[in-house]
């Protein structure tokens, strides 16, 4: 298949336009991380006619993806784990055309993980976790325990990639084998919960109170993105100016469910302003230690 690919990357590492190739073969009769393709190559261009192109191959009975994308849809991808499995091709990958040591610097990179990156990661997961985590608990008081069950492992999910941002590493397709090794408290909560023997119902009540702990103890950490945000002005904020924040557009469609817990765990706090309304108010906020 490789040898199929060749006249491909050969003719792209010849256009001034491609920064770098990359190919991934699939390791595993089932390789999630190729999409089951037997092989997966990865062109990384400044700009193109499309921020994403994907073709598929065939060829002697194997199978190739071929994906052409842009320098900064990439860069978009690896900031908001948008597709986590590219940054995989891009650390893991066999680089076969590398200009100027692009793959190379970006390789260094995602090594380095710096704070400001790490950071927002971190806000964009705490806004999934704790957003899946109120359903969950919603779903439990209404006696929906299959659903409920769903959503606490999403919220576990979430929790495990948190915990290895924390740690400063990027998260993998395959992110137990990471926390297993890097944060053995979320490692132990997933491994409670699927090995239960416990009715469901119990399975999950026990769950939703232990998540609640550690969600807490994890929280004003990973919102410090949002935080820090808010430290830029003496006044309290109005949603609407969060959400408009350019800083904010990655997680803020999440940014209501993290504002609600931060107010609930009083990390921050409700400033109420008059309206023209009689006995209306808008709700701004505020860092409670502010």
């Amino acid at each position: 298949m490789e040898n199929f690919l060749r006249p491909i990357y050969q003719e792209r590492a010849s256009d001034a336009n491609t920064l770098g190739i990359l190919t991934m073969e699939k390791t595993n009769l089932n390789s999630p991380l190729t999409d089951n393709f037997d092989i997966i190559l990865l062109i990384i261009v400044k700009e193109g006619e499309h921020s994403w192109f994907v073709k598929h191959y065939e060829s002697a009975s194997e199978t190739a993806a071929l994906h052409i994308v842009t320098e900064e849809t990439l860069l978009e991808w690896i900031d908001t784990s948008t597709y986590r499995r590219a940054v995989e091709w891009i650390i893991n990958g066999k680089v076969v055309f590398d200009r100027n040591e692009y793959i190379s610097s970006l390789k260094e990179k995602l090594r380095d993980f710096p704070l400001h990156k790490r950071n927002l990661r971190k806000a964009i997961e705490f806004g999934k976790l704790v957003k899946s985590y109120n359903e969950a608990k919603a779903l439990f008081a209404s006696q929906n325990y299959k659903d409920a069950n769903s959503k606490v492992l999403h919220s576990l999910h979430y929790l495990a990639r948190l915990a290895v941002i924390e740690k400063g590493y990027y998260p993998e397709v395959m992110v137990w084998n990471q926390v297993k090794n890097i944060d053995l408290e979320a490692y132990k909560l997933y491994e409670e919960f699927i090995e239960s023997r416990e009715e469901i119902s119990k399975r999950i009540e026990l769950m939703v109170l232990a998540m609640d702990y550690v969600i807490k103890n994890r929280a004003e950490v990973s919102a410090e993105h949002l935080l820090e945000i808010m430290r830029t002005k003496d006044e309290p904020w109005s949603y609407a100016e969060l959400k408009n924040d350019p800083n904010i557009k990655p997680y803020r469609l999440d940014l209501s469910a993290i504002i609600s817990y931060l107010e609930e765990k009083e990390v921050i706090i409700v400033v109420l302003e008059e309206t023209k309304g009689v006995g209306v108010y808008q709700r701004k906020y505020k860092l409670s230690n502010f």
